[in-house]
């Protein structure tokens, strides 16, 4: 499984080589949109309430889209994951969806460089 440091936004890693592009890979999270939920949470802000939960939500998606992207780049025997990207979208019907994505590559140390 790809360690998560190494998922990066950058178009390279440093101290490393790509020795392989496998192309890009990508997850997909979403979550319709739930009135009860939705109708707390404005009640809630109302009333002084942290939006936390809001934030939680937000978490989940892209935390769900995240295991999407490492468990297709283990698939295809990547180690890494650059330029890692995340596109929020949100429906007419108040439904969310996170996709993330990046280019899975496998990499090796570069030769002379020092490793932490």
């Amino acid at each position: 499984m790809i360690a998560p440091h190494d998922v990066v936004t950058f178009s390279e890693l440093d101290g490393v080589r790509i020795v392989r592009r496998y192309g890009y890979v990508s997850g997909i999270a979403s979550r319709p949109r739930n009135r009860l939920r939705s109708t707390f949470r404005s009640l809630g802000m109302l009333i002084g309430v942290s939006p936390n939960e809001f934030l939680s939500d937000a978490e989940h998606l892209r935390n769900e889209a995240l295991e999407g992207v490492y468990k297709r780049a283990t698939a295809l025997g990547a180690n890494a994951v650059i330029g890692l990207s995340f596109h929020v979208s949100e429906g007419a019907d108040g439904s969310c969806k996170v996709v993330a994505f990046g280019e899975a590559v496998l990499t090796a140390p570069e030769e002379g460089a020092a490793h932490a």
